[in-house]
């Protein structure tokens, strides 16, 4: 049975990355999908989302980066 707060908690997550860098919703949604870390934030849910959101923003910078994004 899936979660009904994983929606919910990808969104909050692509929200936080976005004020972070000061780039919109909808450039933070393509670059999170561009290196994969949408399919990161699905596949380990479980554990990400027992972590504060700006820990969990780190763990997509990392994740992005280790997949060739440019954002720091």
């Amino acid at each position: 049975m899936e979660d009904k707060y994983k929606i919910p908690y990808i969104n909050a997550c692509i929200r936080a990355f976005s004020k972070r860098f000061q780039i919109s919703v909808k450039s933070a949604f393509q670059y999170l999908y561009r290196f994969q870390a949408l399919q990161f934030l699905d596949e380990f849910y479980h554990v990400e989302h027992l972590q504060s959101i700006d820990d969990t923003v780190d763990d997509l910078i990392a994740f992005c980066h280790k997949n060739g994004g440019q954002l720091q």
